[in-house]
């Protein structure tokens, strides 16, 4: 049979011959480090994207790669299970022209890959799963970032800036940073309690929003910038929504702490230690505080890709299912899409890449697609979507066959996906079978 495990590759299922309409024998194989200059799986609902997305995952965590997945939709905690808990998983079901021998290996395969990997699902603002406080992100980031006000002041400011928009958004106010007051006014005591390794909870941002720790911002006076009268209806804007239940439950949990989510998992029948899947199950959380306990998770990456040197090696990936909605296009901004568009920009050279699905390429604005360097294109039904995927894959330097790619999108079957990107051929492949399937 055909080597299928080779250092530094994917191996994602098998190429499809679109004439014959049928799968061929040839394993198709990617390599891993075109995922530093992260990916994009577009496609209608139905056509296998999160299938896709896990067979990433998969392969990721063979090559010892640990992997953040943020399961908006809740598609993908099904595989986390049967793969956290072996006795819930059956035989691996594969493609029919697979002999039996190529599916033992396939069933060994899988069974290998649970021996060397630890899955863990997080449930923020749910005791179903483990719990994650939502609100670490208020507190200052730890030495272990190597960040320092003298050498880091502006990547510090932009943390906070989006620390403070996730929090308004979360309590129901819109606002844009360095233009409105209640952005102002929160960033300004984040930074001062910041620079002085203070932590944040509720209780003293509540009482600095009355008692601010600076008299002056810019050139007016506190009181004139921002009268006390209005000042104190922020504070009880936030005030209800800290006492609220639900709220309460967002701030349990264990601390959220990047670089011990990709650490290998010492013990067990691994002398490496286990490579880590950390799965955040966020179907159960309600629009505003998914989008807030995704741009703090996301705040806290990038903080960790800050801290790491310059690689062309892919050491995490981040793996987001359905991205639509957390990556709008202009003017739209919402507090999930600045620490996303920073992971785009920066990742690859920290050998942090990113997977991200979505079935509206439309929602996602063209600058945003023009910095993704692999696209698997499933069937897309709408032709103002591939237009818009056209014009995406045009302003990524991809060639495309505007007609051929078109024809071939409206009418391509389930689980069956072209590949683009601007330094390898067309290629056309089904995917594989997960640790999910039995």
């Amino acid at each position: 049979m055909p080597i299928i495990d080779q250092p530094g590759k994917f191996y994602l299922g098998y190429e499809y011959d679109l004439d014959q309409h049928s799968v061929t024998d040839t394993p198709f194989l990617t390599y891993m480090r075109e995922l530093t200059s992260h990916a994009i799986c577009l496609g209608a609902a139905g056509t296998g994207k999160t299938g896709l997305g896990i067979c990433l995952v998969e392969e990721a965590l063979w090559q010892g790669v640990p992997v953040i997945i943020i399961d908006t939709k809740g598609d993908v905690a099904p595989w986390a299970l049967s793969f956290s808990n072996p006795a819930q998983a059956g035989n691996v079901a594969m493609p029919s022209h697979e002999e039996e021998s190529e599916i033992d290996f396939h069933e060994n395969r899988m069974r290998e890959l649970r021996n060397r990997v630890k899955v863990d699902i997080y449930t923020p603002g749910s005791d179903t799963g483990i719990g994650m406080n939502m609100l670490e992100g208020m507190n200052p980031p730890g030495r272990a970032t190597g960040l320092t006000w003298e050498r880091n002041a502006n990547a510090l400011r932009e943390q906070i800036a989006q620390v403070v928009t996730a929090l308004l958004d979360l309590a129901g106010i819109t606002s844009e940073p360095l233009k409105d007051r209640e952005h102002i006014l929160l960033s300004t005591i984040f930074e001062t309690t910041w620079r002085v390794g203070q932590s944040i909870d509720i209780h003293l941002l509540i009482r600095m929003i009355q008692q601010p720790p600076v008299a002056r911002i810019g050139l007016f006076d506190m009181n004139v910038f921002y009268p006390r009268t209005e000042r104190f209806d922020l504070a009880m804007a936030l005030s209800n929504l800290f006492a609220s239940p639900s709220f309460k439950v967002l701030g349990t949990g264990q601390s959220l702490d990047v670089t011990a989510l990709l650490k290998p998992v010492r013990g067990g029948s691994n002398p490496a230690g286990s490579t880590r899947a950390s799965l955040f199950s966020l179907a159960h959380l309600n629009e505003a505080e998914r989008r807030f306990f995704m741009a703090s998770l996301l705040s806290q990456v990038v903080l960790w890709m800050r801290a790491q040197p310059a690689t062309s090696v892919l050491r995490c990936l981040v793996y987001i299912d359905e991205v639509l909605d957390y990556l709008p296009p202009a003017p739209n901004d919402i507090p999930t899409k600045a620490p996303l568009q920073t992971i785009l920009k920066q990742g690859p050279s920290s050998g942090l890449g990113m997977m991200i699905g979505t079935r509206n390429p439309a929602g996602i604005d063209y600058k945003e697609l023009s910095l993704l360097g692999m696209w698997f294109l499933g069937r897309m039904d709408s032709a103002q979507d591939r237009a818009h995927l056209f014009e995406g894959l045009a302003r990524a330097g991809v060639v495309v066959d505007l007609a051929d790619d078109d024809a071939i999108l409206s009418a391509l079957p389930p689980r069956v996906f072209l590949t683009h990107s601007a330094h390898a051929a067309v290629r056309v492949f089904q995917t594989r079978n997960t640790g999910e399937s039995n």
